[in-house]
Parts: C-alpha cells; sequence; structure tokens
C-alpha cells in the first residue's frame, strides 16, 4: 500500500494544534507503517519541513496548502501514483484524482465561531467566512473523499447531527505530548494542593477566560498563569476586570518545558471555554498527573474523563468552589489517579493503527 501523507501543515516555527497533530501523527504512521506492508511518502511545500519528518522518510514537493493551485492538487499528485492520500485537513483538492483519499475534518466549532486565523492570507480568511456560512461547501468537500477523519467521538456525532457527510467517519484522537519528559527534576505534579491555576489557549471571546479571571477574588493566595500570546488591547480588557489583590500574570507565550514546570508546581488545568473542538491541554495536564476544572460540555468529558470536575461555563463561584475541592488530599489523589487512567487510552500508536486500517477501506472503497 503506498500512502502519500500530507505534511504540509507542519511549521517550522512552532507548533500550533494542526501542526503537533500533522507532526505526531506522521512519525506514529511512518513506524507502525512497515509492520502491516505499508509505504509512506510525506508531502511537504517547504524544503525545510523534511527536518520535522521521520529520518530517511521519502518526500514529494508540493505547492502550500493556501495557495490558489490548491483545487487541483489531486491532478498534480496522480503522477507519484500513490494508492491513498490523506490529508490531516479537509482543502485539499480532489479534482480529477486518481487515488484513494481521506479528509479530516476536526470539528465544526467554526460554524458557529466563524472568524479564521489571523496568520493567513486575507484571500483565504475570506474564504474561510464564506465557506462556513452553510454546510453546502463542507458536505461536497467530504463527500468527495472515500474515507472522512475526526479527532473524537463528538465530533463524530455532531457531523451525524448535521448530515455533514455520507462518507464513513474514522476516529483518529489526538493524544497529550510527554511533558513529563520537560518536567524539573523531583517535581510531584498533583501531589500539592493547587496554588497555580493554569490556562492555556487563545483569548477568542468564546474561550471565557474573563470567567476565570472573575472567580480569583474566591480564590486568595492562589495564582492564574495566563500562558499564551496576547495582544495589548485584549490584555487591558482582562485586567481591567481583575479583582482587587488578584495574582494574575499573563506570560506572552511560554516553552513546552515552561508550561510542564507551571502545572508541576502545585498547579490545575483551567479553561472554561464555551465552545471547543477537542481540549489538547486537558489531556496534557492529566497525562501528566494534574487535574483539571473545565466547563461541562461534551468533548471535555470525552477527553477529560473523571480526571477533571466540571462547572457552568459562567459560574465563576462554582469554578472557584472545585479548586477548592482539590485541597482535599483524598479527592486530588482520586481525580489524578482516574485522569492518568482515562488518558493512557489516547496514544499516537493507536491513531496510527487507525489510520493505517482506514487507508485500506479507502483503497477497497475507491476500487469498488
Amino acid at each position: 500500500m503506498r500512502l502519500f501523507f500530507d505534511a504540509r501543515y507542519i511549521r517550522t516555527d512552532f507548533h500550533d494544534g494542526i501542526s503537533r497533530f500533522s507532526h505526531e501523527l506522521a512519525h506514529a504512521v511512518f513506524a507502525a507503517a512497515p509492520a502491516v506492508g505499508a509505504e509512506v511518502t510525506f508531502i511537504v511545500h517547504d524544503p525545510a519541513q523534511v527536518a520535522f519528518l521521520p529520518a530517511g522518510a521519502p518526500h514529494v514537493t508540493l505547492h502550500a496548502p493556501t495557495s490558489v493551485l490548491e483545487p487541483v492538487a489531486a491532478l498534480r499528485l496522480n503522477r507519484h501514483r500513490p494508492e491513498v492520500v490523506y490529508s490531516p485537513m479537509q482543502t485539499i483538492g480532489a479534482l480529477g484524482r486518481r487515488f484513494a483519499l481521506i479528509l479530516t475534518l476536526h470539528d465544526t466549532i467554526y460554524y458557529r465561531h466563524r472568524t479564521p486565523p489571523r496568520d493567513l492570507p486575507w484571500f483565504v480568511r475570506l474564504g474561510w467566512r464564506l465557506f462556513h456560512l452553510s454546510y453546502a461547501p463542507q458536505r461536497a468537500t467530504l463527500n468527495a473523499a472515500d474515507v472522512v477523519a475526526t479527532v473524537s467521538e463528538t465530533s463524530k456525532r455532531q457531523f451525524a447531527a448535521v448530515r455533514l457527510t455520507k462518507r464513513e467517519v474514522v476516529v483518529l484522537p489526538n493524544a497529550p505530548q510527554r511533558l513529563a519528559d520537560l518536567m524539573p527534576a523531583g517535581a510531584m505534579p498533583g501531589a500539592a494542593q493547587p496554588r497555580n491555576i493554569v490556562y492555556m489557549g487563545s483569548f477568542m471571546p468564546y474561550k471565557n477566560v474573563e470567567t476565570l479571571v472573575r472567580a480569583m477574588q474566591w480564590l486568595p493566595g492562589r495564582t492564574l498563569h495566563l500562558l499564551s500570546r496576547i495582544s495589548p488591547a485584549r490584555r487591558a480588557e482582562l485586567e481591567s476586570l481583575a479583582p482587587d489583590d488578584a495574582h494574575i500574570v499573563f506570560h506572552g507565550g511560554v516553552t513546552d518545558a515552561e508550561y510542564a514546570a507551571l502545572l508541576a508546581d502545585a498547579g490545575v488545568l483551567a479553561t472554561l471555554s464555551l465552545d471547543e473542538g477537542y481540549g489538547l491541554p486537558i489531556a496534557e495536564a492529566l497525562a501528566l498527573g494534574v487535574p483539571a476544572v473545565v466547563s461541562d460540555m461534551e468533548i471535555f468529558h470525552e477527553v477529560g474523563g473523571g480526571g477533571a470536575r466540571y462547572v457552568p461555563a459562567r459560574d465563576a463561584r462554582a469554578f472557584a468552589a472545585a479548586v477548592e475541592a482539590l485541597d482535599d488530599d483524598e479527592t486530588r489523589a482520586r481525580t489524578v489517579a482516574a485522569g492518568r487512567a482515562h488518558i493512557s487510552r489516547f496514544t499516537w500508536e493507536e491513531s496510527a493503527a487507525r489510520l493505517l486500517a482506514a487507508s485500506r477501506r479507502a483503497i477497497e472503497l475507491r476500487s469498488r
């Protein structure tokens, strides 16, 4: 089986969500492929991406996924004679393809929050907004594939609820990065009463960081760490909401090692997002042995299991009470153990095995 893996979304500066997903799954698939008789070739658009691929992995070069040539990508790939192409996104053009195709739609969140990533070209941002005004373009895109992939059972159910595709849907879950490898020596995450409340994520309105800030009036002696980069205007908005004497630190971006150190230092992972496509920081915290306090919604239950405490997203006092409940040694230990057990089911090896099986299934469907 000749599988071509679309690695054009791997960033060469720092990983965002799709880049990390692509990078980790690429390595896991390449490692698992020989055992099932598969040959994996990677598709890149930037020569610098080759350094992020498995050592010695074959690759071909294609245009960038934001190029105006993307609609005819399949025509350009045909000459390499892949049997199946997998893309961790859904934008790769299927017109005239002579191979099986698996496209990935991670979630449906942009139908509810249509603001595109700011680093995309203006014409791509415009197309993004227009694309998400209706489900019709997405249906046409996904139905052009043989198999559709997503990252959670929650997303799979959401696709079915709006009849987003008539293709088979396979779940390839995200898996947490190993923050434990980056912890300071002697750190014992989850062992102490949480004094550091750690938020990792953007500051878009639906992330509801305002409620975390307001909750600090009921959490004296604790510090809220806001890790991600933030604009001066957005920071000023949140600072204006901060209660008197609240301890809030705006980090403006951190390394993975700094992230791990904060979680390991008597930390609790917090997010009160009103909507979400997955929740990878929750998975990362649980794998590290750190409990989480999160908003009560379906995707967070899927990711967090018993390793999180769930509260109404806009209830600052309920959030504060949930954090305080973790001061109890028995409650905290039980939550940490449940979280580790739950998240251990999510591995890149399992996702790679599912993708390889789905690739054979796509070839079979294509040949009918």
